[in-house]
């Protein structure tokens, strides 16, 4: 489990195909501390496995079911991902519960500046609507925010999060320019809601 607080922000040093999975190897800033192999890390909000470790460099196996989810597969040498360990039992949760399950895609449809912080709008398929809400929590590229509005569409969606001056310089969020895409993973509680839902309406 993760909070969707960055720890470190990593480069992406090594993308080596291996049949229809890939070996990604990323070089952090600052180093993770007691990090072994077999660890799971949150890599801009997916969930994956240490399986090698060489002074500031993690390796990790990236899976085809995870390639096709995920943007992973359109990663280069010199990108720039979010990193965060998964949690100990003993300490705060600053952000919200994440499983680094990606549920989907979302796409950058606007960017503003106000008052030093960056607002930013993102767009999904309708179909996942009714797991955002106002003042709810969703994790975008790894990084927890609160949604601050949501507007409806026919076939797709809008919501816009506030991103602080602190949040873009220690995650990869202020790289973000209109048409860009980010993994998406919303709230477990929206997500059992819904299908409790879904189910009750057959």
């Amino acid at each position: 489990m993760f909070t969707g607080i960055v720890e470190t922000v990593g480069i992406l040093s090594n993308c080596a195909p291996q049949g229809g999975e890939l070996l990604i190897s990323v070089k952090l800033e600052n180093l993770i501390q007691d990090v072994k192999i077999g660890d799971s890390i949150s890599v801009s909000g997916v969930c994956l496995t240490v399986v090698n470790i060489k002074d500031n460099d993690l390796s990790f196996d990236v899976s085809a079911e995870t390639l096709s989810c995920t943007q992973f597969g359109a990663l280069t040498q010199g990108d720039m991902v979010n990193i965060e360990p998964a949690m100990h039992g003993s300490e705060r949760i600053g952000g919200h519960l994440i499983t680094g399950h990606v549920d989907t895609l979302g796409k950058v449809v606007d960017s503003k500046n106000i008052d030093g912080s960056l607002r930013m709008t993102f767009r999904c398929h309708h179909s996942f609507a009714g797991l955002v809400a106002k003042k709810g929590s969703i994790c975008l590229d790894g990084v927890s925010l609160t949604v601050n509005e949501v507007s409806d569409g026919f076939k797709y969606f809008d919501f816009d999060v506030n991103c602080i001056p602190h949040t873009l310089r220690v995650t990869t969020l202020s790289n973000l320019t209109i048409g860009d895409h980010v993994h998406i993973e919303f709230d477990q509680i929206a997500r059992y809601i819904d299908r409790l839902i879904r189910l009750k309406e057959k």
